[in-house]
C-alpha cells in the first residue's frame, strides 16, 4: 500500500464504566506520546472521571447504552486524529509494542490496519493456552478508513478492503481479577448477548447442554487448556457454566413469551 509521507497522528479510543482500579495504569502507558485520549463513559459511579481528567479533558459521559459497537463507534466520533488505537481500561501497552505501533505510524500506510496479539491473565495467572494464546485483535487503524459495527457485544472493527498486517509487541490484558469480578463482568455480556438473539434464534434444554460441554472440551482438550493447569480447568468450566446460561436464558424468554400469548 502506498505511503503518507506527512507526519500521521495517533489518539487512543477509550469507553468505560467503573473502572477506576484499572484505567491509571493503562493510561500510563499510552500518556505522553500519543496525540489524543478520547474516554466515553457509560455512567462511571466510582472515581473514573476524576482519573480519566488527569490524562485527558475529552472526556464524554452518556446515560443510555446503545451496545459496545455503537458505543465505540460514538468514542470514535470524537476523535480527530489520523490513526485510532484501541484500548480497554483492563489493557496495557508494552514498551515493545509502543515501539511497534511507533513504526507503523512512521510508514503510515493507507488502507491497512493493524492487529495486536493480547496476552492474557485471570485470577493472577497469565493464561497462555485454553484458546486465549495466540489473541489476534484489530486494534489500530486509519480513523477515516475503518469504524464498529453496530453489534451489542462482541463488536469488531469493519476492514472491508483494507490489508490486516500484524504487530510484534504484546498487549497485556488483566481480564479477571477474581470470581465476583467474573461473574459481575460476564453477566453484562451474557444478557447482551441474548438480548442481540431474542426472537431470531431458537435454544432448548438439550441444545444449552450440548453447547456447554462442547465449550468445555473446546477450551480444556483441544484448545490445550490443561496445560494452563489449575486455571485452565476452571476457565473451562466457567466457559461450560456462561454458555449454558445464555442458551437456557434465550430458550426461557421464549418459553415466558408462549405461555404469556
Amino acid at each position: 500500500m502506498t505511503a503518507d509521507t506527512s507526519r500521521s497522528t495517533l489518539g487512543v479510543l477509550m469507553i468505560i464504566k467503573n473502572e477506576a482500579k484499572h484505567l491509571a495504569a493503562c493510561l500510563d502507558t499510552v500518556a505522553g506520546w500519543v496525540d489524543e485520549i478520547v474516554i466515553v463513559d457509560s455512567g462511571s459511579t466510582d472515581e473514573s472521571e476524576q482519573i480519566a481528567r488527569r490524562y485527558t479533558d475529552q472526556f464524554y459521559a452518556y446515560e443510555d447504552w446503545p451496545g459496545f459497537g455503537l458505543q465505540r463507534q460514538r468514542a470514535q466520533d470524537h476523535m480527530t486524529t489520523d490513526w485510532v488505537l484501541v484500548l480497554d481500561a483492563d489493557e496495557r501497552v508494552t514498551p515493545e509494542l509502543k515501539t511497534d505501533i511507533q513504526a507503523a505510524l512512521k510508514a503510515n500506510p493507507t488502507q491497512t490496519a493493524y492487529r495486536l496479539n493480547r496476552l492474557s491473565d485471570a485470577f493472577g495467572k497469565t493464561i497462555r493456552h485454553s484458546g486465549w494464546s495466540p489473541d489476534w485483535v484489530v486494534r489500530l487503524y486509519r480513523r477515516e478508513e475503518a469504524r464498529y459495527n453496530d453489534a451489542l457485544v462482541h463488536e469488531k472493527v469493519l476492514t472491508d478492503g483494507l490489508e490486516i498486517r500484524p504487530l510484534k509487541g504484546r498487549l497485556l490484558h488483566d481480564t479477571y481479577d477474581n470470581l465476583h469480578h467474573y461473574l459481575n463482568k460476564t453477566t453484562k455480556y451474557l444478557k447482551a448477548w441474548t438480548d442481540e438473539r431474542e426472537g431470531r434464534k431458537k435454544a432448548g434444554l438439550g441444545t444449552a447442554l450440548l453447547h456447554a460441554l462442547a465449550s468445555f472440551l473446546k477450551m480444556y482438550i483441544l484448545k490445550r487448556g490443561f496445560l494452563d493447569g489449575r486455571h485452565g480447568f476452571i476457565l473451562a468450566w466457567l466457559s461450560m457454566h456462561s454458555t449454558f446460561v445464555k442458551y437456557i436464558d434465550l430458550w426461557l424468554r421464549d418459553y415466558q413469551k408462549e405461555r404469556n400469548l
